[in-house]
């Protein structure tokens, strides 16, 4: 009997208000910073260095195959950038495992923004991309030329 309790108690939590974990899923934390001993203001070259954290938040191992990023500046000038992997990697995540990395752009402006998505591969064959949100690349910050981090939404 109280097996059976135990049982039903699951279904009733599983059918409950949240929504069931995704089977494949990567989630993706920024953390943008501004990089004043690389940049250039009086030449229009201000260097960020963003820190990517992604986890696989899903049920099933996958692996990150590729990247795909939309870098945008004060002015408008978007660039494109695509790319197998990250930082030489394609790191193969198991649930619950993350990888972290950094890499870096420069602009043309004091601020700008990124976004993007990683395609990744999960062991069963399924193929999902994984939103990095937008986030703010902002020259202006305190004395140790730190920016504030921020998600755009």
């Amino acid at each position: 009997m109280e097996a059976a309790f135990s049982q039903a108690g699951a279904e009733l939590r599983h059918r409950g208000n949240m929504p069931p974990m995704p089977k494949h899923q990567f989630t993706c934390e920024v953390e943008p910073q501004y990089l004043s001993e690389q940049s250039m203001p009086d030449e229009d070259v201000y260097a960020f260095a963003y820190t990517i954290t992604v986890t696989n938040t899903g049920e099933v191992t996958a692996q990150l195959i590729s990247r795909h990023w939309i870098v945008e500046d004060a002015h408008g000038h978007t660039e494109e950038v695509k790319g197998l992997g990250v930082v030489g990697n394609q790191p193969l995540l198991r649930p619950g495992e993350s990888f972290q990395y950094t890499s870096g752009t420069r602009l043309r402006t004091r601020s700008g923004s990124m976004r993007g998505s990683f395609f990744c591969v999960a062991e069963d064959g399924e193929r999902f991309e994984a939103e990095v949100p937008a986030f703010a690349l902002e020259a202006e910050g305190g004395p140790d030329g730190e920016a504030p981090p921020r998600v755009l939404h």
